[in-house]
């Protein structure tokens, strides 16, 4: 074999020169157009090679090649073997869980409390890491756990042509079964019903071979094969839209064989395989919206933990001549800044949900932070086959020549489905036939409780009728026929055949003109998306030789059978539910512009706007559908606006669904992508969040983030509430903690420029965090207010900021008013005598507010729930702290009975000036903190 052959590249059909190799390894110029997701405008095309160049390319030949080649290309390609994805160790994802910013920051914080012998302070902040990084990581290889059992859609043996070297040119291939994994590029196969297709492979020989595609492209339906010795644009098949995939000549490893059989040559194995490249090469995510989101808060309050120690020991050296006795108070000023609890309550929120999705509506969560990225999807990608529609057709109707209604022609189609099922001895109708069948049996049921003599039905069809012969459907005639002896007509046999508009009329006894009529009528129902057949019969004298397709031909034409895509029965309740949750649909689909549209149409999804160029319009009125062929003239900014006013993009490539994706997502939205085939990895690893069915592949299981029980939109609106209920109890925790958390760091370092003596001491400040992170906790296990549900939620940093800076300065407002109280209430100047009365006072009121934060800043205000008895809690417990034995301990004494009344008075007002805030704050801004994603 020559060193310049590479098996994939050039085997596939067109010259080497041409075309470019996917972002995954593979080459996709199978005789297609098809190009990279980084590619942009018109792109090349090469002259298609024949099978025997291909076999040329190869070295080989249509008897295979001999057991010394074999070896010697087994010794220079390896074996035709994918690697496996081996899911992380558990101590790899605790490991991993370290990486976050907070998280390593915390570290650095209890390493440094350490280092300056505050050892409660360094005790607590690394417990609070190490609880953090084992629940996630537990999280999340429970889920792995959940994954791992769903793998390998591969072949073990396949079916080989080879030949020994001791006869030389002269000896004749024998057939043999071999491992999968010892077949090299240039072996000849065979396939058979039920066969895996073991490597990607050109046909040489088809008879009859239909392949399902599904683990590859998601198409349930399977999609003829036949061998084509040059194959050119118009010979895609029924499956042109599937790009390579639709490719009548080439089947692809991860198949498997429906029905018929194939001789094929291998071109190529193992990781140069489409599936294996998928396999090995899954590329690296770009940031999700939880990612960004987090780190963007997280970097705001590193600086502000940065900057606070040295700002306290230089105030407090120039002020007050105090050097470093003030670093365990600078430690604790900084930890006082820090939300210690946010891994915890992240964490916990987000594994809280997935659990709850995962026991009662069976969505696994693969990778927590996708929870909060679902939350903040705003626009959901999705496929129409499975999600807007079932993989299935069911009848329109059925119309005359004229486009007027009529029942024979249904009556025809459905004799000709069951007869050439009976005669051809088919395993199982096609969906078309299917389809047919239980429209013409309905109406035969119909026509029975109404009295009436039904000329359509499945009795119509095979009773009465005697079978003769069928010719079964042919990818290549693209018809089928049956013929029957009809009731009262014993000389006579008539054919029925039924198919593909153009092969049907072609075979007709009309004129030019009515031909082209009946064309351009057809053409008319396909762009309404509708798929049509043509039924035509014919009398023949009856004979007993075989009828052959040259029978096919002075047909009467009878009219049009017209199907569409049975809507899937949750899909329109679940659309209208998804829009009222600020979430726009987007369609990406391989499918005739046409067909998507009407099942939008049907669905009452509403179209953008038509456009000029690709924009297809559907029928007067409607909107318009973008196709790929405009999307190719487009740049990333230009697509991202078109994609803000059209729902439907069809006939879309892999790289084309990535490319629309990432062009939105760069827009500024968070987006969701559904998918189950390896043609969906692109887009799924471009959007925020990658959702598949439990279905998929394993490939694409493996790779995305959120897994579903089945592929319904029902269950993808349960995980995105799930996702804002917990994005919303995490958004809730940061403002509450935040500001409350700053107006204590401003409090203490005015008070500590403005007292004698340290505002509290080390260990308060460690006793008080511990019990305002306690009663954190409860943030993971409220119930945030319906609005919350309503809108996508994203951590915005400059909606946070803005936030805890209003809020967090009128709570140090509060704290400094304590201090004229507190001297009020002792009838004394502020002096070192007075410090531990001023700790005792000041923990309590600390407390007091933050408890009173907790209340009047949570998302939802009504009901009980978790967080207020966490409030009452805390409140109670920094009233009752210094009464009890703990206080002298802990250095705070005991206070007089005017403290509590002016304290009360204080608490009064700042309770209403949160409430005047918080009512000026959602007036002016967007609530809470969570930013309401522009709707494209």
């Amino acid at each position: 074999m020559p060193e310049s052959v590479v098996p994939g590249p050039a085997a596939w059909g067109v010259p080497a020169d041409t075309g470019t190799e996917t972002d995954t390894g593979t080459d996709t110029r199978a005789g297609t157009d098809t190009d990279t997701a980084g590619r942009r405008g018109p792109r090349g095309r090469g002259a298609p090679l024949t099978a025997l160049q291909v076999l040329r390319r190869l070295d080989s030949g249509p008897r295979g090649l001999t057991d010394t080649e074999a070896e010697e290309r087994l010794f220079r390609y390896g074996e035709n073997a994918v690697p496996e994805w081996n899911a992380p160790s558990w101590p790899g994802l605790f490991v991993r869980s370290l990486r976050d910013p907070f998280t390593a920051v915390l570290l650095c914080l209890g390493l440094v409390s350490a280092t300056v012998s505050a050892w409660g302070t360094a005790l607590v902040i690394l417990s609070l890491v190490a609880v953090s990084c084992l629940l996630r990581s537990s999280g999340e290889h429970r889920a792995d756990r959940s994954m791992a059992a769903l793998r390998d859609l591969v072949a073990t043996t396949a079916t080989v042509l080879r030949r020994t070297d001791s006869g030389g040119e002269g000896d004749q291939p024998r057939p043999r079964e071999i491992p999968v994994d010892q077949l090299v590029p240039g072996d000849v196969i065979r396939l058979g019903p039920g066969d895996l297709v073991p490597a990607d492979v050109r046909l040489l020989r088809a008879s009859g071979l239909t392949v399902h595609q599904a683990p590859l492209t998601g198409e349930s339906a399977p999609v003829a094969k036949y061998a084509v010795d040059a194959p050119g644009e118009g010979d895609v098949g029924a499956g042109g839209h599937l790009g390579v995939f639709g490719q009548p000549h080439l089947c692809f490893q991860g198949s498997s064989v429906a029905s018929g059989s194939g001789t094929a040559v291998v071109v190529a194995t193992g990781t140069r395989t489409r599936w294996g490249a998928a396999r090995s090469r899954p590329g690296r995510r770009p940031a999700s919206a939880f990612d960004r989101s987090v780190h963007g808060i997280s970097w705001v309050l590193i600086r502000f933990m940065l900057l606070t120690p040295p700002l306290v020991l230089m105030a407090n050296a120039a002020l007050r001549g105090r050097g470093l006795e003030t670093l365990p108070f600078a430690v604790a000023v900084a930890v006082g800044l820090t939300p210690e609890m946010l891994p915890v309550i992240v964490t916990t929120a987000l594994a809280r949900g997935a659990s709850l999705l995962a026991r009662h509506h069976s969505v696994i969560v693969k990778r927590l932070p996708a929870l909060h990225d679902l939350g903040a999807v705003d626009v959901l990608f999705l496929d129409k086959t499975g999600t807007l529609t079932q993989d299935r057709p069911v009848l329109d109707r059925a119309t005359d020549a004229h486009g007027d209604p009529d029942p024979e022609v249904l009556h025809w189609a459905a004799v000709n489905a069951w007869w050439t099922l009976q005669l051809a001895d088919l395993p199982a109708p096609d969906a078309l036939d299917e389809a047919i069948l239980d429209a013409a049996e309905e109406a035969e049921d119909v026509a029975g409780t109404a009295g009436t003599a039904g000329t359509a039905g499945t009795a119509g069809a095979e009773g009465g009728y005697e079978g003769v012969a069928a010719l079964p459907f042919d990818p290549v005639r693209r018809l089928s026929t049956a013929v029957v002896r009809r009731p009262g007509r014993l000389g006579t046999h008539t054919l029925v055949v039924k198919g593909a508009v153009a092969d049907v009329l072609q075979r007709c006894a009309l004129d030019d003109g009515e031909r082209a009529r009946l064309t351009a009528l057809a053409a008319r129902e396909a762009d309404s998306g509708l798929r049509l057949l043509a039924v035509a019969t014919a009398e023949r004298p009856a004979r007993r030789r075989d009828y052959t397709p040259a029978d096919e031909r002075g047909l009467d034409f009878r009219g049009f059978v017209s199907l569409r895509d049975a809507l899937a029965p949750t899909a329109a309740d679940a659309l209208e539910v998804l829009a009222s949750r600020g979430v726009t649909v987007r369609i990406l689909t391989g499918d005739h512009p046409g067909t998507a549209a009407r099942a939008c149409q049907d669905l009452g999804v509403p179209l953008g706007p038509p456009g000029d160029g690709g924009v297809v319009t559907v029928a007067p009125g409607d909107g318009g559908v973008v196709t790929a062929d405009r999307i190719d003239r487009l740049t990333d900014a230009e697509l991202a606006e078109v994609a803000r006013r059209t729902t439907v993009f069809a006939r879309c490539t892999p790289e084309h669904k990535a490319r629309i994706v990432a062009a939105v997502r760069a827009d500024g939205h968070t987006t969701g992508f559904l998918g189950d085939g390896v043609n969906d990895l692109p887009a799924l690893h471009a959007a925020d969040v990658g959702i598949c069915p439990r279905d998929a592949v394993d490939v694409v299981r493996e790779s995305s983030d959120v897994v579903l029980a089945k592929k319904d939109l029902t269950a993808i609106d349960h995980a995105i509430s799930a996702g804002r209920h917990s994005s919303g109890n995490i958004a809730t925790y940061l403002r509450i903690t935040l500001s409350s958390n700053l107006g204590n760091v401003i409090a203490m370092l005015v008070a500590g420029l403005l007292l004698p003596f340290l505002p509290m001491l080390p260990a308060q400040v460690l006793v008080q965090n511990l019990c305002f992170d306690a009663a954190q906790l409860a943030f993971a296990y409220d119930r945030p207010g319906a609005g919350a549900l309503r809108r996508p939620t994203e951590l915005r940093s400059r909606a946070f900021l803005r936030f805890i800076t209003g809020f967090g300065l009128i709570n140090a407002t509060a704290d400094l008013a304590t201090f004229a109280v507190l001297a009020l209430a002792l009838h004394t100047t502020v002096d070192g005598s007075t410090q531990a009365a001023f700790h005792s006072g000041w923990f309590t009121e600390n407390l007091l507010t933050q408890a009173l934060v907790m209340l009047l800043l949570r998302t939802s205000r009504t009901g009980g729930g978790p967080v207020r008895w966490a409030a009452a809690g805390l409140a109670v417990t920094g009233l009752l702290l210094p009464l009890s034995p703990l206080g002298p301990v802990l250095g705070m004494p005991s206070l007089p009975a005017l403290y509590y009344v002016l304290l009360a008075l204080v608490l009064a007002l700042y309770a209403a000036g949160l409430a005047v805030a918080r009512g000026r704050h959602e007036r002016r801004h967007e609530p809470d903190g969570v930013s309401v994603a522009a709707q494209p």
